[in-house]
């Protein structure tokens, strides 16, 4: 199919700004897979190319967090094994069954995460006691929200953030930090199949993916230099708005 060069360039500005705002907070798909599908392109193919360009912003800011030592890569190598397994499983089981049902229930725990950070004022203050080892971790909520990611996606970022704090003790920095690299090995799994499927417009998606590149190393600074002021109304902000989104394109307002 063909698109304009003035579209690209809009979903390059839409890439750069689902970028920043994912690396703060998760949630960029909300705006870029509405953006890819309002160019006429299949769903098949808009996912696929939204997986594209969601690598280049999640490794931007992945990159930006290990350079900067947010992030110890040989301490959680099971973590992101186990994502990266739990990905590949569920982009797999995606294709053989109806996530009709996972839909449903998605927007009620998007809205839970969004309550329990705008109620807990004291949330990822600072590092605290760990409730659970890292293995215990890799193979539960690394693996299970993988899995989730892989099989439907929207609001995983957050998942691994309050994953992260609640049971590794993170605070919510560093937690954000972890939540990203996790979350760019959840989403190139599913990236794998995705060009084994041929499902992709490759100059809209690499276009794309320069946008993601460069506003998510502008939000990764962000979080490092803001810290939880910012993260946390951000965090409970997209969550609302993503519960709102998933309740409208599910009919629940008609």
């Amino acid at each position: 199919m063909e698109i304009s060069v003035e579209i690209i360039g809009l979903l390059f500005l839409v890439a750069l700004l689902a970028g920043f705002i994912d690396a703060i907070a998760g949630g960029g798909g909300l705006i870029t897979i509405p953006a890819l599908m309002m160019t006429g392109m299949p769903p098949a193919m808009a996912l696929g190319t939204n997986k594209l360009q969601s690598c280049g912003g999640s490794f931007s800011a992945s990159l930006y967090f290990i350079r900067r030592r947010a992030v110890n890569l040989s301490e959680i190598w099971l973590l992101i094994l186990m994502t990266f397994m739990g990905a590949v499983f569920g982009t797999l089981l995606v294709q053989l069954v109806d996530s009709a049902v996972i839909k449903k229930i998605i927007p009620f725990l998007v809205l839970a995460i969004g309550l329990y950070f705008l109620f807990s004022p004291n949330l990822g203050d600072m590092d605290r006691n760990q409730r659970i080892s890292y293995a215990a971790f890799a193979f539960s909520a690394g693996f299970g929200i993988g899995f989730y990611d892989g099989f439907f996606g929207p609001g995983a970022g957050s998942l691994f953030s309050l994953a992260c704090v609640t049971l590794l003790g993170f605070n919510l920095a560093k937690a954000t930090a972890h939540a990203k690299v996790l979350n760019f090995t959840s989403n190139f799994a599913s990236l794998i199949f995705f060009l084994i499927g041929g499902q992709m417009a490759w100059t809209v998606g690499l276009v794309m993916m320069i946008g993601q590149f460069i506003g998510a190393n502008l939000g990764a600074k962000m979080v490092l230099a803001k810290g939880k002021s910012l993260i946390r109304p951000m965090v409970v902000v997209v969550s609302f708005i993503m519960t709102a989104k998933m309740a409208y394109d599910q009919g629940w307002f008609s």
